[in-house]
């Protein structure tokens, strides 16, 4: 627990910045608060003019002061003095008390408000960096780590559970100082004005601690499985709207909200049960607290009988210590917070703590373009570990050639490509730029010379111009325009009711299959890659989008070096080599005329594509 939390605690970095301002403000909070309670005294002194009471004599300068009612009578007659002279007016007294009395609240909120600034900038920069390392450290894992995570778990963890996190921080300072430096100042008026009684206060307000503490301490296991919970209703939303047309088309709209009301009802019994915890800490402390008041009016009533306190001294008691109660039960608030926070940081930090398979070297390379092949030697790879998806292949790509992956469903040419890239490293074997490993070359500069057009089109909740700049965010309009152009999509964005500034909604459902795959082969368009990886570009579009589109993938191919994965004759036929590609080997190589010839594999799947 304790690691976890000064880990949450560096988010907070450099602390200091926060808690000695902090510090400076709830220490004059305390000091300035404490005074309010004080003045009770010389008020009801003077009002009553009580047997013992204020006695008014001229002081000019301040003797020592000492820490009791008559330090406090002192002081208020010094300060009369200077302001009305020595005749004593009762009236002018209680109006000089009330002046005192407004000033020392406006300070003690004052300082209040700078605190709780400080605490909120605090909150507000520790959220901010929490969510941007989160955030890029899931943008900077490799696509293996998104094959074994929910997406709505990945949500929760940095939504829900930073919000949880963020007070954990920010509470730290108010245990550490404001709440602790209330109960001082309080305790301090109180031994000023009776030792008894304060000792009878610092016997009972450990026991109040130790009840609470209890109930808190049970709250940490049912936060953590809160957390997880939240986490499952977020994945199960995500996964709802996305699959929408999927859930409406095999009438699974009931069984989808059973299971989000199952998980509901599970999450809201974890909250339920954890606020009955929490929120016994706060009635039980009252309660407490009023039982010592009841105790102490008592015992406080024979120290006035005998003389000991003064009548005013003892209600200036009991208000402070019926005040002290409310930090002391902020102060047990504050750790039933934390340990929430603790509870949620475990979760982010499975997010921060992920290792990333796919890593650069410390003395990794920039690639500065392809100068003569890529060449896949001797490959073996598997997800898993168990199952091998490639195995043992052997492929070579000359710069400016184009070559082909064809074969069977399920037979590993996607995951070939994605070897390229490297969005995997292969299990045995070489993946060679230039008969260089490609791990030798810094991921992202690899990844710069390269555009790939993918079987599933991702597009963004954005302006159409706006997913095509992602091919190259400082191209001009003109640019955009050129690129859609020889994608054969600049027609139907200027029939859309805004042209590029038109929004496409979520995942681009405002277009059809074959609008949004144009958009994605003009965003690569754009890019002007040196190696083009195209896996299925042109499965989405019908027959007649496939014919705007293959003369722009035909140009789009010219001098670059290709990867095409398709099974359409119309995309293949005119590749350098094609590799027929077949439970994870390579089944068949050549031209198209060559394997035609063979009469394999690959002579059957043009055939069946023929008799379709």
């Amino acid at each position: 627990m304790f690691k976890t939390y000064f880990r949450l605690l560096g988010f907070a970095k450099p602390l200091s910045r926060y808690t000695i301002p902090y510090f400076v403000f709830a220490a004059l909070h305390a000091l300035f608060n404490t005074f309010n309670y004080a003045m009770i005294i010389p008020i009801l002194n003077a009002m009553f003019n009580s047997d013992g009471g204020f006695v008014f004599t001229p002081i000019y300068v301040l003797p020592e002061i000492s820490i009791n009612e008559d330090g406090l009578n002192t002081v208020i007659s010094y300060i009369y003095t200077h302001v009305f002279g020595e005749e004593f007016v009762q009236m002018k007294f209680l109006a000089m008390l009330g002046g005192v009395l407004v000033c020392m609240n406006l300070f003690s909120n004052l300082f209040r408000y700078a605190a709780a600034m400080t605490v909120e900038s605090l909150r507000i920069n520790t959220l901010r960096r929490m969510r941007n390392e989160m955030f890029a450290h899931v943008a900077n894992m490799n696509i293996g780590y998104f094959s074994n995570q929910r997406k709505g778990d990945i949500m929760s963890k940095i939504t829900q559970d930073v919000m949880v996190v963020q007070y954990c921080i920010t509470n730290t300072l108010q245990v550490a100082f404001r709440d602790p430096l209330l109960i001082i100042g309080y305790m301090t008026l109180m031994i000023g004005i009776s030792w008894q009684l304060s000792l009878f206060a610092v016997l009972f307000l450990p026991i109040v601690g130790l009840v609470i503490g209890r109930i808190v301490k049970r709250l940490r296991h049912p936060a953590k499985r809160g957390q997880e919970r939240m986490a499952d209703l977020v994945s199960v939303v995500e996964e709802s709207l996305s699959g929408m047309k999927i859930v409406k088309g095999y009438n699974a709209t009931n069984f989808i909200v059973d299971k989000f009301k199952k998980i509901n009802a599970d999450m809201s019994r974890l909250i339920l049960s954890m606020a009955r915890r929490q929120q016994l800490a706060s009635p039980m402390s009252e309660f407490l607290g009023l039982t010592a008041v009841a105790i102490i009016l008592v015992f406080g009533g024979s120290l006035v009988e005998h003389g000991m306190v003064t009548g005013a001294g003892f209600i200036a008691f009991v208000a402070a210590f019926s005040q002290i109660t409310r930090p002391l039960r902020s102060f047990i608030d504050q750790f039933a917070n934390i340990n929430q926070g603790v509870a949620a940081g475990e979760r982010i930090f499975t997010i921060i703590d992920a290792e990333n398979e796919v890593k650069d070297k410390k003395d990794a390379k920039e690639f500065e373009g392809l100068k003569d092949s890529i060449e896949l030697r001797n490959v073996e790879f598997s997800y898993d570990g168990e199952r091998k998806v490639i195995n043992g292949v052997n492929i070579k790509i000359k710069k400016g050639q184009t070559v082909a992956l064809v074969g069977p469903s399920g037979g590993g040419k996607s995951t070939l490509s994605e070897l390229i890239p490297r969005f995997y490293d292969v299990n045995s074997g070489e993946v060679l730029f230039d008969g260089v490993p490609v791990g030798d070359y810094n991921q992202e500069s690899i990844r710069s010379k390269m555009s790939i057009v993918s079987q599933e089109t991702v597009l963004f909740n954005d302006s159409i111009e706006g997913n095509i700049l992602m091919g190259r965010p400082t191209a001009t309009h003109d640019e955009v325009v050129e690129a859609c152009k020889v994608a054969n999509a600049h027609g139907f964005i200027m029939e859309s009711p805004e042209g590029y500034d038109t929004n496409i909604g979520d995942r681009g459902t405002k277009l059809s299959g074959g609008q949004r795959q144009r958009l994605s082969i003009a965003r690569a368009v754009l890019k002007n890659p040196e190696i083009l990886i195209l896996d299925e570009a042109t499965s989405a579009l019908d027959t007649e989008s496939e014919k705007l589109v293959q003369d722009a993938l035909t140009n789009l191919l010219k001098g670059r070096t290709s990867v095409v994965i398709a099974h359409r004759l119309s995309t293949i036929y005119n590749a350098d080599r094609i590799y027929v590609i077949d439970e994870g080997r390579i089944a068949e190589e050549g031209t198209h005329k060559e394997l035609l010839e063979k009469g394999g594999i690959y002579a059957h799947l043009i055939e069946m594509q023929s008799f379709s």
